[in-house]
């Protein structure tokens, strides 16, 4: 139904930047919303920024500051610009798409993931 590829992750530095991307693709009508959520081995998964078409963006707190996502509603995509990047934002980074498909419904999904690893 709904196809969802990031891109963008890598390895850096602690204080480097990188930029990821998301592109979702399929039987979609419109995105409703997109959201960044990371997991690190042997820990839970956890939300790192969400944006919805009502306009608003919110971040966790420990990435508040230093993390900005953007969309482009229009093109299905997503990004998430990181900077001041630490060793604790080493995770795998999954985007999470929520789309109202051409029948209407509302359909769920996310990708594989890209790999962010910061070294100290």
């Amino acid at each position: 139904q709904v196809q969802v590829m990031e891109s963008g992750g890598g390895l850096v530095h602690a204080g480097e930047s990188l930029r990821l991307s998301c592109v979702a693709s399929g039987s979609i009508f419109r995105i409703d919303a997109m959201e960044w959520y990371r997991q690190a081995p042997g820990r839970q998964r956890e939300l790192v920024a969400e944006f919805t078409t009502t306009g608003s963006t919110n971040y966790a707190d420990a990435v508040q500051g230093r993390f900005t996502m953007s969309a482009d509603i229009s093109k299905n995509t997503a990004y998430l610009q990181m900077n001041s990047l630490k060793s604790e934002d080493t995770a795998n980074y999954y985007c999470e798409v929520r789309a109202i498909l051409q029948n209407r419904l509302t359909y769920t999904t996310w990708g594989q993931g890209t790999q962010v690893t910061v070294s100290s």
